[in-house]
């Protein structure tokens, strides 16, 4: 059965738990930011951030109120990055995850274009901030390393009050319907990503309209199909590049092959 992860915005405290330890289990290294009015820090996922919370400031009958959200990949039922990518370096596991295998990458960023949520992050530099001769993209994996042996995704381990919760995403839609039944004045009645983009492993559920919170209006269909229809009028010209695109993945393969062949000399 597909994974999933239902995040409760009503329960968020905002604590970053989550952004730390994604870090952590990445072993992704620290970033500079910039000052946020919002508190939001830093104000969009990158390439070495792989989730984030976010802030806002929500009026409601007369009072002011921060809410914060935990964003990160939503790991569509059909990604559109999945299907643009010309080399596969974006693949879906059976369990619902969007990978990516960064030897295959060469950072085309068709994936980061096609995505409804802005979510594939680009980047020209390694770990260590030098210069990478080969860029590439980065985003959350839905801890499939984790997963695969049985944990949970590090996010919702570490977080204190249950608002990042992890399961079958069937049974994750249930009782995300369950609680707005049992409680309509505290929820807004929209799940967010039970139908956008033909559905995400990935849900929300919020006391205000999703839109207030930050998430884009999405379509329900399949994104791979207004991909694919797109993707037929393109020119013969964009067809050719996308060759050309994979005779440099062949060439870097190969590069890098010759290079380890050499090194056991």
């Amino acid at each position: 059965m597909p994974i999933g992860i239902l995040v409760d915005t009503t329960k968020c405290t905002g604590c970053r738990g989550c952004q730390v330890a994604c870090k952590q289990w990445n072993l992704l290294p620290g970033v500079q930011t910039k000052y946020s009015p919002t508190l939001t820090n830093p104000i969009e996922t990158n390439a070495y951030t792989f989730n984030h919370v976010e802030f806002f400031e929500i009026e409601e009958a007369g009072k002011l109120h921060f809410v914060s959200v935990h964003k990160r990949c939503f790991h569509c039922s059909s990604p559109a990055c999945v299907s643009v990518c010309p080399v596969g370096a974006l693949q879906k596991l059976e369990n619902g995850a969007v990978v990516w295998e960064e030897g295959r990458c060469i950072g085309c960023r068709y994936c980061q274009n096609a995505c409804p949520f802005d979510i594939p992050k680009f980047t020209w530099y390694d770990q260590e901030g030098k210069s990478d001769p080969w860029p590439k993209i980065q985003k959350c994996t839905f801890c499939w390393d984790r997963v695969k042996d049985g944990m949970i995704p590090a996010c919702a381990k570490t977080c204190p009050p249950d608002a990042i919760e992890f399961g079958e995403r069937a049974d994750l839609i249930a009782l995300a319907h369950s609680r707005i039944s049992a409680n309509p004045t505290r929820y807004n009645s929209h799940i967010y990503g039970e139908f956008e983009a033909g559905g995400t492993s990935v849900v929300y559920i919020n006391a205000v309209e999703p839109e207030k919170l930050g998430f884009p209006e999405v379509e329900e269909e399949f994104y791979p199909e207004f991909t694919h229809e797109f993707l037929s009028k393109i020119p013969f010209e964009v067809a050719t590049l996308a060759a050309v695109l994979g005779g440099i993945y062949a060439f870097r393969v190969s590069r890098t092959a010759k290079n380890g062949t050499a090194a056991k000399h």
